[in-house]
């Protein structure tokens, strides 16, 4: 792809679909103000035999969110298994879609004469939180919580055509107002998080990525943090 602006963003964003059971079993889902741990079952935990049932809802709520943003829909579902070893996935392996995503090719609009491209759309699960007494460098443990692990996320990616750490913050807010008003997402109670890719025009627009960050006021900050550690 050959690119004219000085820094180019990708934005990969997990939004966490609002239904009241996991993505793959009967299990409420976590959520913050639950104790440690209470929310989990045999599926969740990637217990042996357990058998995944894919949540009605969580595909309803996710196909609306790709037709509103004008995408090629898929004509099957199809999940895979996503190997990692860490201890925020118990079984090893996310359950997500590769080979096929559900949608594909759309656009959100943020401005009047403003698109931004969106690659695809999937749909995934998400994994456990992973605490740490102090910072992860200097503790001696980690303690995780798996009430989070299984709740259906919808990830949006677009195309690396945002050219700025605000026009990125933009389309997150623009994207906010949208799936409130499509009844798929509540701000007050379910998580938006994304990673950030980010390239600029002095280093060849080699890629590099900002995983996990949940506020749109952080997403700024650390873009214009990263443009400016790639141009020192």
């Amino acid at each position: 792809m050959k690119f004219t602006a000085d820094v180019i963003i990708g934005l990969e964003i997990h939004v966490e679909l609002n239904t009241e059971t996991k993505l793959f079993s009967a299990c409420p889902v976590g959520k913050q103000s639950d104790a440690p741990n209470t929310k989990t079952d045999v599926v969740s935990l990637g217990m042996p035999g357990s058998k995944p049932v894919a949540n009605k809802q969580a595909l309803i709520h996710a196909t609306k969110i790709a037709k509103a943003l004008n995408c090629n829909i898929a004509q099957q579902i199809v999940f895979s298994r996503k190997s990692y070893f860490y201890p925020d996935l118990s079984k090893n392996y996310q359950i997500t879609q590769y080979e096929e995503p559900l949608g594909k090719n759309g656009t959100l609009q943020i401005d009047v004469n403003r698109k931004i491209e969106i690659k695809q759309i999937h749909i995934e699960e998400d994994p456990a939180s992973i605490t740490y007494p102090n910072e992860m460098a200097t503790s001696a443990y980690g303690l995780v919580d798996y009430n989070r692990s299984g709740n259906p996320l919808c990830e949006i990616v677009t195309t690396p055509c945002i050219t700025s750490a605000k026009e990125a913050r933009d389309v997150l807010k623009s994207l906010t107002v949208f799936l409130e008003y499509l009844n798929v997402y509540n701000q007050k109670h379910n998580l938006m998080k994304a990673d950030c890719n980010v390239s600029i025009k002095e280093t060849g627009y080699v890629r590099h990525e900002i995983k996990n960050i949940n506020s749109f006021k952080e997403i700024e900050r650390a873009i214009n943090y990263e443009i400016m550690r790639q141009k020192q």
